[in-house]
């Protein structure tokens, strides 16, 4: 099977993978700069630049040694080239144009966002997208940069019918982290502090949903919003005298209900979606995947009519095996890239996917 080096640097994670005939991962490398970025509470553009730059070597000879190859195994690099931030991205960007004028080697841009889809079914029944009683497929692309619900026919047309108006759901839960002086990243010191708590203790809101008494319109059905829980927050911390004030089990209340009003919309909104559109495949991806209380609640409130597909918590996060599989169907189907492809920093509008 073809061996396809996949190189990924769009947030903070300096990734290299490489993958056998868009299924079979061979190496998955990440190097990741947390620790740099906790200081500030949230990814700093030029130092996650700076660190691509000191790890992208390393990362990616480790990566083809783990798999046992050189660069003359490899048919095709292909590299994430947005969305995400633009310094980070130029990075392996570039680093991969240079392998691939180097050895003569295709080049094939990645989308960061179709990855993480596709990623969700690695290692997780990948014979899955060949059956069209899968499709449509329902996905929910849930991260730091991303809240998105997508729709997948089996004759790859894809549409995304649902995203966020303001913040994406891992950036309410980094800024909720940040305000509770919990630490950096988010996700997982939320949930960690959550289960000691009482998710029913206090009401945040759940922003439309129309829950506040007020109908929702028609355009705003599958939509997301989270600056308004995040305000909430901000005042519930104010009205007890600052976050300072907020410990022992005041805290972990008020850590598990406001996770629980994040979980709540997203599984409510993809549960209508899914009923909605018919779609007997659910797909959760992206950070937030890693959830337990996302996924948990997702297990249960879904019918067992529709199958829910759960990325594997090491393809939620940046990585570049989610790259390098899906560089596989574009290398498959000759539609390779020149030397002036660019990075984006923002999600484009979606109509098709590959690897259908």
């Amino acid at each position: 099977m073809e061996l396809i080096l996949g190189i990924e640097s769009s947030c903070d994670e300096t990734a290299a993978s490489v993958v056998a005939g868009g299924c079979e991962v061979r190496s998955n490398v990440v190097s990741s700069q947390i620790a740099k970025h906790s200081l500030y509470g949230g990814v700093v553009p030029e130092i996650a630049a700076r660190e691509h730059l000191n790890s992208i070597e390393l990362v990616t000879e480790t990566a083809l040694k783990s798999a046992s190859a050189t660069m003359k195994d490899v048919r095709a690099i292909s590299v994430t080239n947005g969305p995400g931030l633009i310094p980070a991205l130029l990075v392996g960007l570039n680093y991969a144009k240079g392998l691939s004028a180097g050895h003569k080697i295709p080049l094939i841009g990645i989308n960061h966002f179709i990855a993480h889809i596709y990623g969700s079914f690695l290692e997780n029944g990948m014979d899955r997208l060949k059956n069209p009683e899968t499709y449509p497929i329902l996905s929910l692309v849930v991260s730091g940069g991303h809240t998105a619900l997508v729709m997948i026919t089996a004759d790859g047309t894809a549409k995304i019918v649902g995203t966020t108006l303001d913040d994406a759901a891992g950036e309410a839960f980094d800024k909720a982290a940040k305000l509770l002086n919990l630490g950096y990243p988010g996700g997982p010191v939320i949930e960690k502090t959550a289960k000691n708590g009482n998710p029913a203790k206090f009401a945040f809101p759940r922003s439309l949903t129309g829950a506040a008494g007020r109908a929702l319109s028609e355009k705003d059905r599958f939509n997301f919003s989270f600056s308004g829980v995040k305000t909430s927050l901000y005042y519930h911390c104010k009205n007890a005298g600052g976050s300072d004030k907020i410990q022992g089990e005041f805290l972990y209340d008020t850590v598990a209900s406001y996770q629980e009003a994040l979980v709540d919309v997203l599984t409510r909104k993809t549960l209508e979606a899914a009923e909605h559109f018919c779609a007997p495949t659910v797909v959760i991806c992206g950070g937030v995947a890693c959830n337990g209380a996302l996924r948990e609640r997702m297990k249960k409130i879904l019918p067992a009519k529709r199958q829910l597909v759960v990325s594997h918590p090491k393809y939620c996060t940046d990585n570049a095996a989610m790259i390098a599989g899906l560089g596989w169907h574009y290398y498959k189907e000759k539609k390779f890239d020149d030397y002036s492809l660019d990075a984006y920093s923002r999600m484009s509008e979606l109509s098709s996917v590959v690897f259908v």
